[in-house]
Formats: structure tokens, C-alpha cells, sequence
């Protein structure tokens, strides 16, 4: 059998196998792209207040002494992501470093780049530009949707017709 028959044939079985992770997969990637866009994805946030409590100051002192971060006021901080069950929060500066610190000291335990991210920026096209996000990634995910459903109306179609011909 020549190479060409063997990658068809192994297409043609693996298609089924993944055929639900993968719409599940591109269809909610469609849904993340609108995340910012619609309340029922992720909500806004709908006030917003310049005042800090005291707790997350000393957070701001100890993010302050980490040179990569860059962070010398809360302007240089994009969010702060608080784990109360692990008992750390988690920094997160403008230039994508991650400060993880102890809710009730303010010790740093770690330092590290973030780059989840970045990645998902790619990902979903953002970091180009809406532009390409909406116009380019967003129909492409549905076009893949489209295609994972034909693929598998092509695989299924040779099966019910062998089985016709095997009951007539």
C-alpha cells in the first residue's frame, strides 16, 4: 500500500475518534472570542473605585521590590488574582511577570514570566488586531466546524451504504 493510501486511510479513522473533542474545542474558542464583548461570557465589570484596601498596599510594597516586574504604582498593575484556599495572592504586572505572595505576610514566594496569555492572545487572534480576530480567526473557527461535520458525513455515508448493499 503506498504512502499516499496509508496517511488517507489513518485520516479517515482518526477523523471519528476526535471528532467531538475538536468541535467542543473550536466551538467553545468561538465563544472566548466574545468573552469581552458579552456579559453572559464573562461579566463586566460595572463599578470601579480608586480605593485599595490596606491589606493589598503592603502587596503593593512587596511587588515594588521585584525589578522584572517593573511595578511602581498600581498603574503598573494590570490584576490581582486572589487564592484564599491556597492562602497566596498573585500578581500580575502590566509586562506579563506574576508575583505570587502570601496573603497574610506579603512574603514573595515566586517570581515567574506569564506567558498563558500571550498565548491565548494568539490563540484567538486578539494580538494581531480585532481586526483579524473577528474578521479572520472567528470564521475560520466556524469553517473548521463546517468541516468537521462534513468530514464525518463523508465517513459515516460509505459505512451506511456498504450496509445497504450487504442487506439488499
Amino acid at each position: 500500500m503506498s504512502l499516499s493510501k496509508q496517511v488517507r486511510k489513518l485520516h479517515y479513522w482518526i477523523s471519528p475518534i476526535i471528532f467531538i473533542p475538536v468541535v467542543i474545542i473550536f466551538s467553545t474558542g468561538l465563544l472566548l472570542q466574545f468573552k469581552k464583548q458579552s456579559n453572559w461570557i464573562q461579566p463586566n465589570v460595572e463599578i470601579t473605585s480608586d480605593s485599595k484596601p490596606i491589606m493589598l498596599n503592603t502587596f503593593l510594597e512587596s511587588a515594588k521590590t521585584v525589578k522584572e516586574a517593573e511595578i511602581s504604582s498600581w498603574d503598573d498593575i494590570d490584576r490581582i488574582d486572589i487564592r484564599p484556599d491556597k492562602g497566596i495572592a498573585k500578581i500580575r504586572s502590566k509586562n506579563n511577570w506574576e508575583i505570587q505572595l502570601d496573603l497574610e505576610s506579603s512574603e514573595i514566594y515566586s517570581v515567574n514570566f506569564r506567558r498563558s496569555d500571550i498565548i491565548e492572545s494568539i490563540h484567538d487572534g486578539s494580538f494581531f488586531s480585532d481586526y483579524v480576530k473577528f474578521g479572520l480567526f472567528f470564521p475560520s473557527g466556524i469553517l473548521l466546524i463546517v468541516l468537521s461535520f462534513t468530514g464525518i458525513y463523508m465517513f459515516i455515508i460509505p459505512i451506511l451504504r456498504k450496509r445497504r448493499k450487504g442487506k439488499s
